[in-house]
């Protein structure tokens, strides 16, 4: 998926657990196929995961990325109402790999991509249980940190234009530039919230038709307060989305302004990923469908 991918196998994990972990080596290694971007994931055992990132970079620059993301998604894990995973251990390079990587326990539960919740009433008002928890907890006087989505929305016009750019010939360009010319301006009100930051099908867990545990925790972190309002067009069809919004009280800007940012990043996955990862593309696709559907 990416130019500077690094592979690893399942035989690379098991000789990392037998060499840095032996009290673990006797559980079996098994390498999970799913859509994800950033990490391969291994479980490890019946509880355990491991996560392996696949874009490379100094090993001490990693770490301390991956001590950052242990210690958003512990402080997550404090104040979730719904099971997310938690930090365990952190690997060091080794067997070829040469980055550090990271352990968590492992959640029961169907990945969004394959129970697809969009149409569950119930499952959108335990989502926005979850959001609703989010926002009560303490930013501890920490703002957003500048990178990737939930700061300005006019801040991403060099992406915005990248994307048009390579969208020609896959996307309706013309009737997107138009839509997002108004959603860019959009004015900002309300102060940083927590946030988890990327709640798309692979990150949220379903059991019969109920939120039954959230994943990927690292990014949790204050933001815009609209922007895990992303979760409405990833994830809901449209009563859904009604109850969701409904439960959370957004009023007409808050809401506008989630849609902004789902429509960024809509944008990014239809192209980047048209040919390594269809189903994040496909994701890209639907969300920019419900968006316009709402438009019209």
């Amino acid at each position: 998926m990416h130019e500077d991918q690094v592979d690893v196998t399942a035989e690379t994990v098991a000789i990392l657990i037998r060499d840095q972990f032996p009290h673990w080596s006797g559980k079996e290694v098994r390498l999970l196929r799913t859509t994800g971007t950033d990490n391969a994931i291994f479980r490890i055992g019946d509880d355990l995961a491991a996560r392996f990132p696949l874009r490379r970079a100094e090993a001490a620059e990693a770490l301390v990325v991956l001590q950052r993301e242990a210690g958003a998604g512990a402080e997550l894990a404090r104040v979730s109402p719904f099971p997310v995973p938690e930090p365990v251990a952190l690997g060091e390079p080794g067997a070829g790999y040469p980055m550090p990587w990271s352990v968590q326990t492992w959640l029961t539960g169907t990945v969004g991509w394959d129970a697809d919740p969009g149409g569950s009433d119930g499952f959108a008002e335990d989502l926005a249980t979850f959001l609703a928890a989010l926002r009560r907890a303490d930013t501890r006087g920490r703002t957003f940190n500048g990178a990737g989505r939930g700061g300005a929305l006019t801040r991403h016009e060099d992406w915005m234009d990248l994307c048009f750019a390579e969208s020609e010939g896959l996307l309706d360009v013309p009737r997107l530039r138009r839509v997002w010319s108004g959603l860019r301006e959009l004015p900002r009100e309300g102060a940083d919230v927590m946030s988890h930051g990327d709640l798309i099908p692979g990150n949220v867990l379903v059991e019969g038709g109920r939120l039954a545990g959230v994943l990927d925790t690292g990014g949790f972190a204050p933001a815009d307060p609209s922007l895990d309002l992303v979760s409405a067009w990833h994830l809901l069809r449209q009563g859904p989305r009604k109850v969701l919004r409904d439960r959370l009280g957004c009023d007409d800007l808050e809401w506008e302004r989630g849609k902004a940012w789902a429509f960024q990043q809509a944008m990014g996955l239809v192209w980047y990923y048209v040919e390594s990862n269809p189903t994040m593309s496909g994701l890209g696709r639907r969300t920019l469908d419900r968006i316009l559907g709402s438009e019209d």
